[in-house]
């Protein structure tokens, strides 16, 4: 469950765990009782384990220098063509 951040008529800070599904922009504050606003805020991304952390980096450097491939991924270059006897195979449009 994600953690708000609220903020009260008297600039009283507190955090309550709340589902992502609730939809409560206020609640009361537990120092002075008043009514409090749910602040906007970034998410916390500096708990994030190293695997996924890295997936973010890479994913936001291609955004701005994307990789140049200059073969299909996947394909072995030491691999050669497969040759067909077959007179059909003749016909087809060659690449």
């Amino acid at each position: 469950m994600p953690l708000y951040e609220f903020r009260c008529e008297n600039s009283h800070l507190h955090e309550l765990m709340l589902s992502m599904s609730a939809a409560d922009r206020h609640a009361a504050c537990p120092e002075c009782g008043s009514d409090a606003t749910r602040l906007i805020s970034s998410p916390a991304l500096g708990h994030l384990r190293t695997a996924r952390a890295d997936l973010i980096g890479e994913t936001e450097a291609s955004a701005h220098a994307p990789a140049v491939v200059d073969r299909v991924p996947g394909a072995r270059p030491d691999r050669p063509a497969r040759i067909t006897h077959d007179p059909r195979h003749a016909r087809l449009p060659r690449p």
